[in-house]
């Protein structure tokens, strides 16, 4: 079973921590990069500190919750190694896998609700990387990122 890093800010907290419930009961492994309360904090802290636990190897995904999601996408793909995707909805949600490979999941608690965020969740752990013809843009992607 996958083990999954989570990291959000205080506005993201309370769907975090649904979310990590839910993952757990199915059988994943979850670890909580923090904000561990609803205390404010800046969510490129924790962003950091879950992609890193996801580059390093030592988790093979991790979500990410701030208030749209895309707060935490942007530091998430900062991070070398990192191709994170903010989804408000499953379908984008599978496809970033299938299709671009990615690693990162990011979601806004003040726009997607415990259920559609489960949704959401379920559909890109579901989904596979199909390789083909996605590898050669994913490794496109890559290089951009080594030109930095």
């Amino acid at each position: 079973m996958l083990k999954i890093a989570f990291g959000s800010d205080h506005i993201g907290f309370g769907l975090k921590k649904e979310i990590m419930a839910y993952l757990t009961q199915k059988g994943y492994t979850c670890f909580d990069f923090g904000a561990h309360d609803e205390n404010r904090t800046s969510y490129p802290i924790h962003a950091r500190a879950t992609c890193q636990a996801v580059v390093s190897g030592e988790y093979d995904l991790g979500i990410l919750i701030c208030g749209t999601g895309v707060g935490m996408s942007i530091s998430a793909n900062k991070i070398h190694g990192i191709r994170a995707v903010v989804c408000s909805e499953p379908y984008s949600a599978a496809l970033s896998r299938q299709h671009n490979n990615t690693n990162v999941l990011a979601m806004g608690a003040r726009v997607v609700g415990v259920e559609l965020a489960k949704m959401i969740v379920d559909n890109w752990l579901a989904a596979q990387f199909e390789g083909g013809r996605h590898q050669e843009r994913v490794e496109m992607i890559t290089a951009l990122e080594n030109e930095r």
